[in-house]
Order: C-alpha cells, then sequence, then structure tokens
C-alpha cells in the first residue's frame, strides 16, 4: 500500500516534499498463511521462504514431511489456527462450492487486526461485502486483491472507495513469457487428446 501510494505522491504535480513517518510492514520473518498448498501455493512458499517468513498452510491434504521440510512450512488442520497466527493470509485455492465465499465475516474476525489478506485465486473466494465492512472498521490493516466479482467491479462498488485495499485487473500471470508457457502446454495436451496419449495437465484426474 506504501508503494502504490508513494508512487502517486512521487508524481503528484501537488507534491512539495515526502513524509519521512510513511512506515509499511516488514514481510521478513512475518507469519504466511497459505490457504491452499497445491501447485501455485507451493511455489508462492518457496519465494516466502527467501524473505525467512514463517510459512503455516491450510490444504484438503497435508503435503509430504519432505515437501514441508524444503520449503519450512508448517501444515494446519483447522483454517481458524493459520488465520489466528498470520500477518499475510493468501488465498491460493479453486473456486468451488466447497471454497464460494470461504473468507466471510467470521473469518476476517479471527484475522490479526495488524493483518493483510491478499486474493490470486478467484473473487467468489471472499465475501466482499464483509471485507469491505472489515477494512472500513480496521477489523484487519489491509486487502490486495488481483481478482473480484465480477471483474470488473461496478464502479460504485465500496470497496473501490477505501485507501487500504489493492485492487488490480487479474494481472497475475500477465507476462509474456507466461501466455507463451500457458499456450505451449494447451498445445501439448490437444496433441496428448489428439495422439490418444494421457494429458499432461488434466484438470480432473481419472
Amino acid at each position: 500500500l506504501c508503494l502504490y501510494a508513494g508512487c502517486q505522491v512521487a508524481v503528484s504535480p501537488d507534491t512539495k516534499c515526502f513524509a519521512v513517518d510513511w512506515l509499511g510492514v516488514e514481510v521478513t520473518r512475518a507469519t504466511l498463511g497459505i490457504i491452499g498448498m497445491g501447485n501455485i501455493g507451493y511455489k508462492v512458499a518457496e519465494r516466502a521462504r527467501a524473505f525467512n517468513m514463517r510459512i503455516l498452510y491450510h490444504n484438503r491434504h497435508q503435503r509430504r514431511k519432505e515437501e514441508e521440510e524444503a520449503v519450512g512450512a508448517h501444515y494446519c488442520e483447522k483454517i481458524e489456527d493459520l488465520l489466528q497466527q498470520s500477518d499475510f493470509v493468501m488465498l491460493v485455492v479453486n473456486l468451488t462450492p466447497e471454497t464460494h465465499k470461504l473468507i466471510g465475516k467470521k473469518e476476517l474476525g479471527l484475522m490479526k487486526p495488524t493483518a493483510t489478506l491478499i486474493n490470486i485465486s478467484r473473487g467468489g473466494v471472499i465475501d466482499q461485502d464483509a471485507l469491505a465492512e472489515a477494512l472500513q472498521n480496521r477489523v484487519i490493516r489491509a486487502a490486495a486483491l488481483d481478482v473480484t466479482y465480477p471483474e470488473p467491479l461496478p464502479r460504485d462498488h465500496p470497496l473501490l472507495k477505501l485507501s487500504n485495499i489493492i485492487i488490480t485487473p487479474h494481472i497475475g500471470t500477465a507476462t509474456v513469457q507466461a501466455i507463451h508457457m500457458m499456450a505451449e502446454e494447451a498445445i501439448a495436451n490437444m496433441l496428448a487428446v489428439l495422439n490418444g496419449k494421457p494429458i499432461p495437465s488434466e484438470v480432473f484426474p481419472k
């Protein structure tokens, strides 16, 4: 949030000086709670370890012990335990009937008042009305969303009026390299089907 607001101040024609008490929050040695430890969640954990973060995760299935040890991750069987301990909570789950509005008023209330909620999965995983209320009332410190429902949000949506949230337009994979890799993967899957071979990236494995 400091980076986003700071950029606006740095380029504003009205800026005459920079504040010296504009302080952010360290990620180094902070606790990151990852909800959804699939391939993407695990990649997040690998990167977070470089910042010496304490990594907690909640998943349908616990990862193998060697996988946990490789990134220093600790399994939370109950999502409530993860929410109560984390400085940053990142959502990396598929949108299913079970994960629809997974984070609502109750879950936000369990989080630290200094915590930040990050969503890189799907907008429907969060109850956005509850999030707006939590941010307005400082139940949590901040939120960062790369996904919303709908996309884009209606221009009068309460989340767009808040100063303690960053919303980006679903650009988590928006790099030239990532788009090329996705296209190559799609082609590889199509060729596998046409040749009667196992599908490399089967969404619902048999």
